[in-house]
């Protein structure tokens, strides 16, 4: 980027989210760029276990413009979804930068200044589109294992080649801790530690889809802004899965772990299990520490906004979860944010101008050899 570079937006982040954003900026002929810290498009995707598939079918997994391709009530693959937001970028010809890892972000003299080694890019306002899946979270409790014991987060695992053949444990009581230690006990004894148990809904209920009734009854337009948003954000549900299916699968069910010693776990109930491997399926944590933009990120480290919007003038977030729903961080749902942000941006556009900025978006060119990113 060049010192001298400006845009009327700069979206940070080039999944799904900031896809979705640039569509909508692109609709409204407001010049932009995206900023991707991957070399190449659904990095994250790629990244993530082999066997992954979306719990979303195919009709509520596409973006604004363009529906997932496949037939109804089929469950897309992980590559299924990187050649499909490889199709988008290039359906709609957007104008993203990859291997962009964005160093600092700071307000300026007319907006916001972009920087990384590379160089500075200015931006009038700014959409934070990096996702939930930032920085994993390893508990405390793995401070005691012994180095001979495999370790491997839910972000670094791929298949159960990858470990050994010896009992595994299987810390967390998500979505992606149930679906791994699904897979990996087909090979191995599996335990599974669940700290706090979470409701459970089927993928499929008298013959639909779960998400085709979660829009027929409205579940999906609650708010977090309701009494009933608010207690729903509190607590996710698995899709999919039981403990009842995993039990019949073989997996053991623990309570909380509450510390290891050498190559034992020890639960919060008393219990031991002596374990070969262990993966993480613990989460991630946001990690905004390149924004030094005050009142944007709170003491723990989390976007401060109302659904998307900040307090810093011209500065938004984007595909995190119950952003506004319980859909906004997933593929599908994206599109209620985008086009709400991309109105508050027109409206801010225009407050500061008087009238909407002249020129065109495509100046903000594709580039895939940067070597600034995020």
């Amino acid at each position: 980027m060049s010192l001298h570079e400006s845009v009327d937006v700069a979206v940070i982040g080039g999944g799904q989210a900031g896809l979705a954003m640039s569509y909508q900026l692109r609709q409204r002929g407001r010049r932009h760029v995206v900023l991707d810290a991957g070399p190449e498009i659904g990095h994250v995707w790629r990244s993530r276990w082999d066997s992954l598939a979306l719990f979303t079918p195919t009709q509520y997994s596409g973006l604004p413009g363009m529906a997932f391709p496949g037939p109804g009530d089929t469950y897309p693959s992980k590559e299924d979804v990187v050649a499909y937001l490889s199709a988008y970028l290039d359906t709609f010809d957007l104008p993203i930068r990859l291997n962009t890892r964005v160093a600092s972000l700071v307000r300026g003299a007319e907006g916001y200044v972009v920087t990384s080694g590379d160089g500075t890019l200015t931006a009038r306002q700014i959409v934070v589109a990096t996702g939930p899946f930032q920085t994993p979270f390893i508990p405390r409790a793995a401070g005691g294992l012994d180095p001979s014991v495999v370790q491997v987060h839910s972000g670094s695992y791929r298949n159960p080649a990858q470990l050994p053949e010896g009992g595994t444990l299987v810390v967390g009581g998500g979505n992606s801790g149930f679906q791994i230690a699904e897979e990996l006990a087909a090979s191995r004894k599996v335990d599974l530690a669940v700290g706090t148990r979470m409701p459970s809904l089927p993928q499929r209920l008298l013959g639909r889809d779960l998400f085709w009734w979660l829009t027929r009854l409205g579940v999906m337009r609650i708010s977090l802004g309701s009494r009933l948003g608010r207690r729903m954000a509190k607590r996710d549900v698995l899709i999919g899965s039981s403990e009842r299916r995993l039990r019949r699968a073989g997996v053991t069910f623990r309570g909380r772990l509450d510390r290891t010693e050498g190559s034992r776990a020890i639960f919060a109930d008393g219990g031991e299990l002596s374990v070969e491997a262990v993966v993480w399926a613990t989460g991630y944590r946001p990690d905004y520490s390149w924004i030094e933009v005050p009142g944007v990120v709170d003491g723990n480290g989390r976007a401060v906004h109302r659904r998307g919007v900040t307090a810093a003038p011209g500065l938004y977030f984007v595909g995190l979860p119950w952003q506004y729903t319980r859909g906004s961080a997933l593929i599908g749902f994206v599109e209620k944010d985008a086009v709400f942000l991309a109105d508050a941006i027109e409206s801010f556009a225009r407050d500061r101008a008087g009238r909407l900025p002249a020129g065109s978006e495509r100046s903000a060119t594709r580039q895939s050899n940067s070597s600034l990113s995020n």
